[in-house]
């Protein structure tokens, strides 16, 4: 079985080195998609080997995967985070139990924090409804209603069979909405205890104020957004009111970052209620 690891690097490069060497030593093909980067992301994904295919726009998570997967002709795809790292031998255990487990599409990895604590749930806004699941971190293989895109292993057919990531998000729950669509079309997704990854959450590419104030933007659009896709109650003026006392609240006080964040959400979801699209915020077709 072939797998085609494939990692959206967006000015990457302090955490590529160890996500790359790490799929090197797994033994998968790796694809580095790059998102328009300034850094020496791309140069260091060329050096350590991997193919590259540069975006001269960021394109965005979801389209920048569905441009790795087009490239590959593998039977699995990994989808992974670059600042996230896979231990030794867990490429190998996901494999494994796709053979263990045909009738499942998706494997997730046991996911660590940085600080050692396992991250597990189900993952964000659609999760509660996609599956019951269990409401405690497992200490075995499960079956699961949702998991986080940092690193999931995915069969390439069934990714193929549900179209991929909807390209209409730019940004954040395109994981959420992928599983939703995997179970909706007769899939099971499979939390494999013994593959182990590391995840330094948030650190894909550098902080700033001005990049916290666009990330929540997009947080609080692609939330909206799926909510209505799925069929859920409309979450937009209630995202509103909720970041506009957030907002007010952290000026007051002067938290600037704070009120950065906030006022991203309240016009992320401002412009999903008004009809704005993520593409559009972005300049993208």
């Amino acid at each position: 079985m072939t797998t085609t690891a494939i990692v959206v690097a967006h000015d990457s490069a302090s955490v590529l080195p160890a996500c790359l060497a790490a799929l090197t030593r797994e033994g998968a093909r790796v694809v580095v998609v790059d998102n328009a980067s300034r850094d020496a992301s791309r140069a260091f994904a060329v050096r350590a080997g991997a193919r590259v295919i540069a975006n001269p726009k960021n394109q965005g998570f979801g389209r920048a995967c569905n441009i790795g997967a087009r490239d590959a002709t593998s039977d699995f795809l990994l989808f992974i985070n670059p600042d996230c790292v896979l231990e030794p031998g867990a490429l190998q255990l996901l494999l494994e139990a796709a053979a263990n487990y045909p009738d499942a599409v998706l494997f997730a990895p046991r996911t660590l924090n940085a600080d050692g604590s396992m991250a597990f749930g189900l993952s964000a806004s659609l999760a509660p409804r996609l599956a019951v699941g269990p409401l405690r971190p497992p200490d075995g293989d499960c079956c699961i209603g949702g998991t986080s895109g940092a690193a999931m292993l995915i069969r390439r057919a069934a990714f193929a069979g549900v179209g991929g990531f909807d390209e209409n998000i730019f940004l954040y729950a395109e994981d959420d909405d992928l599983n939703r669509r995997l179970i909706d079309a007769g899939g099971s997704l499979v939390h494999v205890h013994a593959a182990v990854a590391t995840h330094a959450h948030g650190q894909s590419s550098p902080s700033s104020r001005a990049l916290d104030h666009r990330k929540r933007w997009h947080l609080a659009w692609s939330r909206c957004y799926v909510a209505r896709k799925h069929g859920r109650p409309s979450q937009a003026l209630g995202v509103v009111a909720r970041s506009a006392r957030q907002w007010l609240f952290a000026t007051l006080a002067f938290r600037r970052d704070a009120a950065a964040r906030h006022a991203g959400a309240l016009a992320g979801a401002w412009a999903f209620a008004r009809g704005r699209t993520a593409l559009q915020r972005e300049g993208l077709p």
